[in-house]
C-alpha cells in the first residue's frame, strides 16, 4: 500500500516534499498531480491541512492560461451555490461528474487505441460517439433528478420553517 507524501509548507512560503526530502515548485505539485500521486500539504507553523489552498492556486495559475477550463460563466454558477441549501449537491454532482468522465476518457481511449490497431481512424471515432451518448445521458438525467428530489426538500423544510 502507498503511503500518503507529506509536503510541508513553511512561513516562507517554500514547499519541502518530505519524500524526496528536497524543496519543491507549484509546479511540481501540478506534476504529483498529473502522476496520480497522493499526498497532503501541511502549514508548518499552524499544522493545517492546506492542500485544497495549493490546489486551487495550482488552478488558478493553470487558468491564466489561454485555454482556461473554467469559463466565466461556469465561475459565476458555481460562485452562486456557495451558501445555497444545494451547496452539497453541487459538489457531488461536479466530483460525479469529473469521475465519470474520467473513467470515460479511459474507455475512449481504450477503445480508440484497439480500434486505430485494425481500422480507420475516422470510422472508430463514428463507432465510438453513439456508444458514449446514451450513457453520459442516463448519467445526467440521474443525477439532475437527484438534485431536484434535494431542491424539493429543502423547499419543504423552508416552507414548514416559514409556517411554524
Amino acid at each position: 500500500m502507498a503511503t500518503l507524501r507529506l509536503i510541508n509548507k513553511y512561513p516562507n512560503r517554500r514547499l519541502y516534499d518530505t519524500g524526496s526530502s528536497c524543496y519543491i515548485t507549484l509546479e511540481d505539485v501540478r506534476r504529483l498531480v498529473i502522476a496520480g500521486e497522493d499526498f497532503t500539504v501541511v502549514d508548518k507553523r499552524s499544522g493545517r491541512d492546506i492542500t485544497r489552498s495549493i490546489l486551487l492556486q495550482i488552478i488558478s495559475d493553470q487558468e491564466e492560461g489561454s485555454n482556461p477550463i473554467f469559463r466565466t460563466r461556469v465561475l459565476r454558477h458555481i460562485i452562486r451555490f456557495y451558501g445555497d441549501s444545494m451547496q452539497g449537491a453541487m459538489s457531488s454532482y461536479l466530483e460525479l461528474s469529473l469521475d465519470f468522465f474520467n473513467e470515460q476518457q479511459q474507455q475512449f481511449r481504450g477503445r480508440l487505441k484497439s480500434m486505430l490497431d485494425v481500422s480507420n481512424p475516422i470510422t472508430a471515432l463514428r463507432e465510438l460517439t453513439p456508444l458514449q451518448r446514451p450513457i453520459w445521458k442516463n448519467v445526467r438525467r440521474e443525477v439532475l433528478a437527484n438534485l431536484r428530489q434535494r431542491r424539493d426538500a429543502a423547499d419543504e423544510r423552508n416552507r414548514t420553517d416559514d409556517d411554524a
